[in-house]
Parts: C-alpha cells; sequence; structure tokens
C-alpha cells in the first residue's frame, strides 16, 4: 500500500509551518516595498483588521448567512446526487438515456447561471442555494456513476443468482462499492460549495461574507477587505478538515483508510 499525504501531529505541524512561512512572506513583500502597501497591506495590519471584524456583530451574521447557504446547499445536492445516482446505476436504459445530458449540463459553470436566478429569486438567499446546489450535484452524481461502474460484475450476478431484489443488491453490493466514491464527491462538493456561496454573495449582494468583501472594496477598506479574505481562506480549510474526518470514519473498514501511514 503506497503511503499516502503526512496525517497526524507531523502533518500538523508542516501544515501550520507552511501557513507561517505565508504570512512571514507577506509581511516581507509589503514592508520592503516590492508590493505598495496601499493595495496589499502587511499582514501584521490584515490581522489587526481581522480583530475589528471579530467584534463586529456585522461580520458574524454573514458568516452565519454564508454557512447556512454553504450547509443547506450541500446537504440538497449531496441527498439529490445520491438519489439520482443510485436510480440511474439500477436502471441500466436510464444511464444510457441521460448519459448524454449529464455531459452536456455539467461543463455549464454555475457563474453562468446568475443573471437567471437573480431575475427569479432577486438578492435573497434562495439564490446562492440554486448556484450551490447546481455546482455541487454534478460532483457527488458523477462519483456515484463511476462507483457504480466498478461494481465486481461477479458479485452482481451472484447477488443475483441469489434472488437479491434491487434494494438488495444496491444495500448489499453497490452501496460498499460506490461509498468511497461517494465520500470523494461529498469532499469535493463541500469545497465546491463554499466557493459558490462566497461567489454568489460577491456577485450577485446576497447577504454574506462575500457581500461583505463586496462593501469593504467599495469603501476602499483594503486591510478589511482582505481580513474577510483570509476568513474565507481558513473556511476552507476547516471545511476540508471536516470532510476528510467524516470520509476517514465513514470508510474505516475500507483498505483506503486503514492502509494510511502516519509519518
Amino acid at each position: 500500500m503506497s503511503r499516502t499525504a503526512p496525517a497526524g501531529p507531523r502533518g500538523a505541524a508542516l501544515g501550520t509551518a507552511g501557513l507561517v512561512a505565508f504570512a512571514a512572506l507577506w509581511e516581507a513583500v509589503t514592508r520592503t516595498g516590492l508590493v505598495d502597501g496601499r493595495f496589499l497591506p502587511p499582514f501584521s495590519r490584515t490581522v489587526a483588521a481581522l480583530g475589528r471584524e471579530l467584534g463586529d456583530g456585522t461580520f458574524w451574521s454573514a458568516l452565519g448567512d454564508t454557512l447556512t447557504g454553504w450547509a443547506l446547499g450541500l446537504a440538497i445536492a449531496t441527498a439529490a446526487g445520491i438519489a439520482a445516482g443510485f436510480v440511474i446505476a439500477l436502471v441500466p436504459y436510464l444511464r444510457r438515456a441521460t448519459a448524454s445530458t449529464i455531459e452536456f449540463l455539467r461543463p455549464i459553470p454555475s457563474v453562468a447561471l446568475i443573471p437567471l436566478v437573480v431575475l427569479v429569486y432577486g438578492t435573497e438567499i434562495a439564490s446562492v442555494l440554486v448556484l450551490v446546489v447546481y455546482a455541487s450535484f454534478w460532483q457527488v452524481l458523477v462519483q456515484v456513476l463511476y462507483g457504480a461502474q466498478d461494481v465486481d460484475p461477479v458479485a452482481e450476478e451472484t447477488a443475483r443468482a441469489y434472488g437479491l431484489g434491487p434494494w438488495a443488491r444496491l444495500r448489499h453490493v453497490l452501496w460498499p462499492t460506490a461509498l468511497p466514491y461517494l465520500m470523494t464527491g461529498v469532499r469535493l462538493a463541500a469545497a465546491v460549495a463554499l466557493i459558490l456561496a462566497i461567489t454568489a454573495e460577491l456577485v450577485i449582494g446576497a447577504p454574506g461574507l462575500g457581500n461583505l468583501i463586496a462593501v469593504a472594496q467599495d469603501s476602499q477598506a483594503v486591510p478589511e477587505m482582505y481580513a474577510l479574505i483570509l476568513v474565507t481562506g481558513l473556511l476552507g480549510v476547516v471545511v476540508n478538515v471536516g470532510a476528510r474526518a467524516v470520509e476517514r470514519r465513514a470508510l474505516a473498514w475500507h483498505q483506503s483508510v486503514r492502509g494510511e501511514v502516519p509519518v
């Protein structure tokens, strides 16, 4: 079994060291004048601005709006992707009938739908949800379909020979095979959902961190703008770590997780 990415204390230490190096480089390029401080304030000033934001109730309200749109959108997309993926996988005719439609719709970027969702839903959270669900749904659906393709034909034929119906085959054959793919899809969808939630708020003006970033930019509050951008990056780290933790827990029985070697 090949070694995976560093895990445990050493992996956390390396990740922290990378963030510290990035912060030091940021501070250096602005303090030495390589980058104009008017456009990129020093890291220390940005952190100070972040401290002020943390003491403002508006920030926490915006953070709650962003997390609400992200969580609801991800939940809807995951449920829809799982349901649609397994239905298509269990009915061969549907797989053939929907293949071209999926390949046509999947590459369409969610941001291309912004004019439509604004026209229909305005700048409310519903617009954010539509964009988040659309982008995240394909991540889950495609992974479930890949998992269905990986089912061992011998196991499938054996299940049929023993008279297992569609739901029994789903539970005992398809689900264990597709679960690792599904968890990968959910992890990817979690990151995509966060990106789309913030992008929608930034472009549409829906309540959330993206809207606060746009307001800070328009008011020339550059340190506050970068502070909010830092928050979005930290949210991405938290989402990724959380998604990986859920994935490891759900796949504790799978060789891909049991074979991880902490270093």
